[in-house]
């Protein structure tokens, strides 16, 4: 069995909540020195932020970037001390894809965390509030739903942009082409076309500005080859150039998340085992519909954290 390999994944938007990880940071110096180093980049509290909220405050786009960057690489660095088994690959779903990246020795945090607070800002300036839309289309398949996105594209931007499941895929867009791809979504058959709570249409072509703005930061910081491969995003492959990987993170802005490919790629190499390195379980979930021999932990109780430490 010793060429089953092992993989860490990191969660993005959607998963953070005030009061996420509080048992972890009186516990582990290492843990509340991430935060202390985030606080210092961002100018404010971020562990405050997390604990009190509000939570209007905490979903604002680019406060949660670097606030479940800063979580998920915090429980890095906790899992290394406890003597976690260091991955074969890592793997983040959109934002979580930094945390990859940091926990990779790609970037550093603090450098990350200044990016993501950017991207975040870009990405809701790109598009004003309200005009913008993502839906969650459940039990479609992706040919369908790619199909009727492009039959509504007279009516202004919308495209698939997470498929997350089989079966389960987001689109995003302008808000009446969204709306009106959900009402024949529906009627192609469609279990759910659910409209999500978020502030801007991730991962579309309306994206693009805040992509050409990101390109002029990322190409000011440092990146370095990775210590662990990093399946990346928009192509499903792993990457050892680190001037390649800057311009994979600017594409993944208006990109697709290929994240069922993702999983396939690292079932493919042979991973076994896997951990959800960041608050939540929406990937655990994921991971079971996309391939259920991958086993996989979410690390967000540090008494699972610590039982899958010791394995």
């Amino acid at each position: 069995m010793s060429d089953d390999k092992f993989a860490l994944v990191f969660p993005g938007q959607g998963s953070q909540k005030v009061g996420m990880l509080a048992e972890f940071y009186d516990q582990f110096p290492c843990f509340s020195d991430a935060f202390k180093s985030a606080s210092e980049v961002l100018g404010y509290d971020l562990w405050a932020l997390i604990q009190e909220g509000p939570t209007e405050d905490l979903n604002l786009t680019e406060n949660t970037q670097p606030a479940l960057l800063t979580c998920s690489v915090a429980l890095w660095r906790v899992w290394q001390e406890l003597g976690g088994q260091t991955p074969d690959f890592v793997a983040g779903h959109s934002l979580g894809e930094w945390s990859a990246l940091v926990c990779a020795g790609v970037v550093s945090l603090e450098d990350a965390v200044k990016l993501v607070q950017l991207r975040g800002r870009y990405m809701q300036e790109a598009v004003p509030v309200g005009e913008g839309a993502m839906a969650a289309i459940i039990g479609l398949d992706d040919a369908a739903i790619v199909d009727i996105c492009t039959q509504h594209q007279d009516k202004g931007e919308v495209s698939a942009v997470n498929f997350n499941a089989p079966g389960q895929v987001v689109i995003a867009g302008k808000k009446e082409a969204v709306e009106a791809a959900c009402d024949d979504l529906k009627e192609a058959g469609a279990k759910r076309a659910l409209l999500l709570p978020v502030s801007a249409p991730f991962h579309t072509a309306l994206m693009k500005p805040a992509a050409d703005r990101l390109a002029g930061d990322i190409a000011a910081v440092e990146f370095s080859s990775p210590s662990i491969p990093v399946v990346h995003n928009v192509s499903a492959q792993t990457e050892m150039d680190a001037e390649k990987i800057k311009a994979l993170m600017i594409e993944q802005i208006y990109a697709p998340v290929r994240w069922v490919e993702c999983i396939q790629t690292l079932a493919q190499a042979g991973v076994l085992g896997a951990a959800e390195c960041g608050p939540g379980k929406v990937l655990s979930g994921l991971m079971k519909r996309i391939d259920k021999s991958i086993t996989i932990a979410a690390l967000e109780s540090l008494d699972t954290l610590k039982a899958s430490a010791s394995e």
